[in-house]
């Protein structure tokens, strides 16, 4: 419906409004797609949904500033076509799998029976071939033993006649002679030899085949049934130590099931999954049992959406249902706009430039004296959330506050760097302060000048710490208990805790010198640091004792 904007005031268009909104039908949704539930219909068992309440300001029309009014009018309008769209994009794209999965499934049924008759005509050539040398091999004895019959018939027939003309001879003479020479003869005639019976039949039946049962289960052939959609069991599935593991369950026993797919994506969505995501679906195929576990992941999202179907030794059953598991992580970046102007920063990575000042100043007074426009009136200076750091203090600060909770990072560091520091630092540290040497900031600080040292830093106050320096370090920051631990990250190890009451929120703060580092942040806190927290509560070293 198309309104004519410029036909009706703004109060008759709120009113208008109002009527429109007041009773909407049960069929239609105006709640925003993020709002939506999804309600199971007892009698049907579909999925439906269900509309959320209207705004009650817009059920009520004009209740104020009609501009104000328009404006949620225009918004709720918004939202239900974002919502519409996505369902649109959604049939579309169920449109396009529709036909593309029939015609997949149409050319595996010609394939299977192209499959089928190719077996036949294999089975019938190998038949045919076996009753054709059966034939052949009988008609072959057949045929020898009647041409050795018809020979010795035609001897016996020679002898016959003879002997019945010398029986009507009437020349007596030689007689006894020819009736022994006959005698002889027929003793030893093939006719008397013969076996008169046949070396083969002619039967056969033996060959005859009887397709009925086979034809009977042909009839009977209907398409595979399709597994059963996997339930995930939300309860058992575990995200600890950046490892997910995630068991599932089929609603019966099902022998068929060959293998699982199991599908996993990163989302800051909370809610149900959307059709258009930032990160693909991540795929494991060939899984055996009903449980899979995911180690070694990097967290830079808020949840990690699964779901997982089953397949049979032919086709796939439907994905369960999605579901969300939150990960826990702390993930930050690396401040670029905080950096002293001698740290090369890349994402999570920092290096030590030594002349990264003088080439900034150099192009600094060259764009100045290159600029037709110059002026003190036209200088501003370029700043971020805050000033730089600069002199002595080669420092950045990462980009996320730390104000509650306990959250856990890592960082790698070169040994051979001159001089390397990580920790925690208020938001507001000074631009000329250095890790460690005022209230504002509590640090490690590892020193290969002169000597190499390992201290614990806070407020221009040190502690040498006495263990082997590791390469990767690991930092706990429990807020709400103000404790900041430092340890070995390989080993897990504790290095040193400082015990605190955290009156702002921190940033995670490092400082390198003549050196460089990396930071791996989305993290979960181990489970032995967890355990090593607990088990040393109350009995690690302070910032008050720092000397």
């Amino acid at each position: 419906m198309q309104c004519n904007m410029n036909a009706l005031d703004t109060k008759g268009w709120i009113a208008s409004g109002e009527m429109l909104l007041r009773s909407p039908p049960d069929n239609i949704s105006t709640s925003s797609p993020n709002r939506c539930r999804r309600v199971v219909d007892n009698q049907g068992g579909r999925n439906t949904r269900k509309p959320d309440r209207i705004d009650p300001d817009l059920r009520t029309g004009y209740m104020g500033d009609p501009k104000e009014s328009l404006r949620k009018i225009s918004t709720t309008l918004a939202l239900k076509n974002e919502e519409i769209q996505n369902f649109v994009w959604c049939l579309r794209q169920s449109l396009q799998n529709l036909e593309s999965n029939s015609s997949s499934v149409l050319e595996d049924l010609e394939a299977e029976f192209s499959s089928l008759y190719a077996t036949l005509d294999e089975l019938k050539e190998g038949m045919v071939t076996r009753i054709k040398r059966e034939r052949a091999s009988r008609t072959y004895e057949l045929q020898g033993q009647l041409s050795a019959c018809t020979k010795a018939l035609e001897s016996s027939e020679e002898q016959l006649e003879l002997a019945n003309q010398t029986l009507c001879s009437s020349k007596m003479a030689g007689f006894k002679q020819a009736a022994k020479e006959i005698k002889d003869s027929v003793t030893m005639a093939p006719a008397f030899r013969l076996s008169l019976k046949a070396k083969v039949s002619d039967n056969m039946s033996h060959m005859m085949v009887d397709f009925t049962q086979e034809r009977n289960m042909l009839l009977a052939l209907k398409f595979l049934p399709v597994p059963a959609t996997p339930e995930i069991q939300v309860s058992e599935c575990q995200v600890c130590d950046n490892t997910v593991t995630v068991v599932w369950a089929l609603p019966e026993p099902d022998t068929k099931i060959e293998h699982y797919v199991l599908e996993y994506r990163r989302t800051n969505h909370e809610g149900p999954p959307r059709m258009r995501e930032d990160h693909p679906w991540m795929v494991v195929e060939g899984v055996r049992q009903t449980e899979y576990t995911l180690t070694g992941l990097r967290f830079d999202t808020r949840y990690i959406t699964f779901r997982v179907k089953a397949c049979n030794k032919a086709v796939a059953g439907e994905f369960s249902e999605p579901i969300n598991l939150e990960t826990h992580a702390f993930l930050f970046k690396l401040d670029s706009g905080t950096a002293h102007q001698n740290l090369r920063v890349e994402e999570n990575s920092v290096e030590w430039d030594g002349c990264g000042g003088k080439i900034q100043e150099i192009r600094k007074e060259k764009n100045r004296t290159s600029s037709p426009l110059h002026s003190p009136a036209r200088e501003f200076p370029q700043r971020g959330g805050r000033d730089r750091f600069t002199a002595e203090s080669y420092t950045v600060l990462g980009d996320t506050v730390i104000d509650a909770g306990q959250n856990y990072w890592e960082v790698w560091f070169d040994k051979e760097s001159k001089a390397f520091g990580a920790g925690v630092a208020l938001r507001t540290l000074g631009r000329f302060d250095q890790l460690g040497k005022s209230p504002a900031s509590w640090c490690l600080h590892l020193n290969n000048w002169l000597q190499q040292s390992l201290t614990a830093k806070h407020n221009n106050k040190s502690r040498a710490l006495d263990c082997p320096i590791p390469d990767r370090v690991g930092l706990y920051c429990s807020y709400d208990e103000g404790v900041l631990s430092f340890y070995n990250a390989r080993t897990k190890q504790l290095i040193h805790t400082f015990k605190t009451k955290f009156t702002q929120p921190v940033v995670p703060a490092f400082m390198v010198w003549n050196g460089s580092f990396t930071v791996q942040t989305g993290l979960q806190v181990p489970g032995l640091v967890q355990s090593g927290q607990r088990r040393n509560s109350g009995t690690s070293s302070s910032n008050a004792s720092l000397t």
